[in-house]
């Protein structure tokens, strides 16, 4: 007889820090994050391609906000409080409610890369995951070149876990990856 545990976490739409507000991506963000994610500097380390018009950041959006009603993933608009510009993304790009893990992605424009807004959100995020929604592990994977990234999330008290070797196709071969994480110690 196989006993099946449901989880059923409810994925909060928004969350405030000092100087970030993060909401649930809305198609009304399409010309923003279009504006950021054809920047081949910005998406140089991301799992998608450079984006050459609005409607595929539609596109991305609704597919996300359909995984989020499922609670597989979500995705959140980072916006400055102080000139309520979307700078950026974050979120849990996948949910395993059985095992207690979450993979975190995030991305911003480089205009605002190097002032602290990633660990400001993604710091955000952590606590979220931990005392809320009691996940037991974080998990993000990470091209093996993006040392910024890997420097941001070493900060934040991520390990490095493994690496997953070709893990991914893209026009210039198969990219390896580092999987890093953090614990829940609460």
């Amino acid at each position: 007889m196989e006993v099946y545990v449901v989880l059923k976490i409810l994925l909060k739409n928004e969350f405030v820090t000092d100087r970030l507000y993060l909401r649930k991506m809305k198609e009304t963000d399409s010309k923003r994050l279009f504006e950021i994610w054809s920047d081949p500097v910005v998406t140089k380390y991301m799992n998608i391609e450079v984006l050459s018009q609005e409607e595929q950041a539609k596109e991305i959006i609704q597919l996300i906000n359909e995984l989020a009603n499922e609670n597989k993933a979500i995705r959140y608009s980072i916006i400055e409080k102080q000139t309520k510009e979307i700078i950026g993304t974050c979120g849990f790009n996948e949910i395993d409610e059985e095992y207690g893990i979450v993979e975190i992605g995030y991305e911003l424009d480089q205009l605002f890369w190097g002032k602290g807004y990633a660990p400001e959100a993604i710091t955000c995020l952590v606590q979220y995951a931990f005392a809320e929604l009691k996940l037991t592990e974080i998990i993000a994977k990470v091209n093996h070149k993006n040392n910024n990234s890997i420097r941001a999330l070493q900060k934040l008290g991520f390990t490095f876990k493994e690496i997953v070797r070709e893990y991914e196709e893209t026009i210039d071969g198969y990219l390896n990856f580092n999987v890093y994480c953090k614990r829940n110690t609460l």
